[in-house]
């Protein structure tokens, strides 16, 4: 496939010849090693870093940033069942009467002409941003109007959202659901921690979207928290004292052990912290043998990450990344729809979930003394990280699983895509969203769950609460959802130099002041309609000329037969 259009964007001949691309989907699994559409540095244009020839992706083929003339399908199981029974018809019946073909319908066309590039498709109001919503939540509760001085945060985040070559199977599996899982089941663990308000520090989470089209959510989020937005009221950037990044860990059990990397942004004392409490968590857990390595000083710094956003804000940033490789990848199907669920391994997201879950809770305690005791009962649900990959990851249950039911009624009963689609909502109502996805919404009330403690009033309710600092959880099932006591909030997630104004999106110039906004392609898309593709028989052309020529044959023989059957009706007539 890689070669095929890397052919296709070297060979304009060869070009000529190609209307449409139909990909295989049987047997992909098994005859390829490795299959990755994106670059050896995705997303180099965003390192906070000069050196970008490193090949974090050695995969990496880069044919889903190249542009295309023609549309690529990607078949169905049954689809290329069909197909390939027709293909072997055509070959069978080579110079026949019929042959098969397939036809495309309409792809992905703006509805006006000339509207090429984003700047233009947003004034003609032909296309929408990419874009939706990131979640953040604390643990405990912020108390918002307490006289009390704000504590610094450990900031824990990961990212929700994949990209493809194919906009509808964009898994992301490893890259990077896998890290999305372990915050979530890192959190469901600090949750059963009793007195988490008498650590030194905050714990905050936050789960980035649009990621993977120029880190849209952290660099949103990084934007409001500048602004003093609603939207992250409660804390703002000089409280984050340390970030910690949940990164690819589906892919750690090489041998009997999972080995994790640790990616440490710079070699600031708050950083080699955050070393520090992933190795002393690493020690606690004792038999499970989660190890953890510091990755190599060869690397030119931080891997593709949403701590670039971060890094690139403020460059004393103390940040880590754990992941499930050192220099290179280990996932070969980054940002492919080969990133399923055969591409993780549970055990390594439980046991990422489980360190993650230990190292906040050192890194919160500060300088005071670890509570060895409380330490060791902080212990991971390993079922909760085999329902969630079923879940996000798998097409049954899929979405419509118990878990996610139980917390909203979901849009799609469809196989999972974590492609982050465009923004639909008006920035303005971000906390209570018309649009926002499954995902999106999931995360919210899986998070205002297991960070809320109980309000007062346990009435039932389908939006709003009535006391300030409860939110309604599970608003969407049946039956209404109830009110808890939780800081779990929206934040809109869509590039930074687009401005919802005038009922209408356009796009800002370049900020020398906003580093990641100056090299922001701006990504849009525009208004199609279901795409779709069929197959029918056609006959040779050939056999076309043939029956016009008959046809042309048959009318001269007519036109003869009557110019002579009159020529010898009158004969007879003038005879009589």
């Amino acid at each position: 496939m890689s070669n095929f259009f890397l052919r296709v964007s070297n060979d304009p001949e060869f070009l000529q010849k190609v209307s449409g691309v139909l990909i295989e989907s049987n047997g992909a699994n098994n005859n390829l090693q490795e299959l990755s559409p994106d670059g050896k540095f995705p997303q180099d244009a965003f390192a906070p870093y000069s050196n970008h020839s490193h090949d974090w992706n050695p995969a990496g083929s880069g044919i889903m940033w190249n542009r295309y003339d023609f549309p690529v399908f990607l078949l169905s199981e049954e689809s290329t069942r069909v197909l390939q029974k027709v293909s072997e018809k055509n070959k069978k019946t080579d110079n026949g009467y019929k042959a098969n073909v397939a036809e495309f319908d309409l792809v992905m066309q703006t509805t006006k002409a000339q509207t090429h590039d984003s700047t233009s498709c947003l004034k003609e109001r032909s296309c929408l941003p990419l874009g939706g919503h990131s979640v953040w939540a604390s643990l405990p509760p912020i108390k918002n109007g307490s006289t009390e001085h704000p504590k610094p945060i450990i900031l824990a985040i990961t990212s929700q959202d994949s990209a493809s070559f194919f906009r509808d199977r964009s898994i992301g599996s490893d890259s990077p659901i896998s890290g999305l899982i372990a915050l979530l089941t890192a959190v469901d663990a600090l949750s059963h921690i009793h007195d988490l308000s008498n650590l030194k520090k905050q714990l905050v989470f936050a789960v980035f979207n649009g990621e993977a089209w120029g880190y849209l959510g952290s660099r949103k989020f990084l934007q409001e928290l500048d602004k003093g937005a609603d939207s992250v009221n409660g804390i703002n950037s000089l409280m984050i004292d340390q970030v910690l990044e949940i990164g690819s860990v589906g892919k750690a059990v090489i041998e009997e052990y999972p080995s994790f990397y640790a990616h440490a942004a710079g070699n600031s004392s708050a950083s080699k912290k955050i070393l520090d409490a992933l190795q002393s968590a690493s020690e606690s857990l004792g038999s499970d043998n989660v190890k953890v390595k510091q990755a190599a000083s060869s690397n030119p710094g931080v891997p593709p990450s949403s701590l670039m956003s971060f890094i690139r804000k403020n460059m004393s940033t103390s940040g880590v990344v754990l992941e499930d490789f050192d220099s290179h990848f280990s996932n070969r199907f980054y940002h492919s729809y080969l990133d399923n669920p055969a591409n993780v391994n549970s055990s390594s997201i439980a046991a990422a979930a489980a360190l993650v879950a230990r190292s906040l809770y050192i890194l919160a305690s500060a300088d005071s003394v670890v509570d060895l005791m409380t330490l060791n009962t902080i212990k991971v649900n390993v079922s909760l990280v085999e329902e969630l990959i079923g879940c996000l990851l798998t097409c049954k249950p899929g979405l419509s699983c118990g878990l996610v039911k139980s917390f909203i009624s979901p849009s799609s009963s469809s196989c999972p895509s974590h492609y982050v689609g465009v923004f639909l909502d008006d920035p303005s109502g971000t906390q209570f969203p018309s649009y926002a996805d499954d995902t999106s919404r999931f995360v919210w009330n899986f998070l205002a769950d297991r960070t809320s403690t109980l309000a007062g009033n346990k009435s039932s309710c389908t939006g709003k609460c009535g006391d300030e600092g409860e939110v309604c959880v599970g608003a969407e099932v049946e039956g209404g959802g109830r009110c808890v006591v939780s800081t779990t909030r929206y934040v809109p997630a869509y590039s930074t130099r687009v401005k919802f104004e005038d009922n209408a999106w356009h796009v800002l110039p370049a900020n020398s002041s906003d580093p990641m906004g100056v090299v922001d392609p701006v990504w849009t898309e525009s208004y199609w309609n279901t795409i779709g593709l069929r197959v029918y028989a056609v006959q040779d052309s050939t056999y076309d000329w043939l029956i016009l020529l008959a046809g042309l044959s048959i009318t001269a023989a007519s036109y003869c037969a009557v110019h002579v059957g009159r020529a010898y009706i009158s004969k007879v007539v003038k005879c009589d």
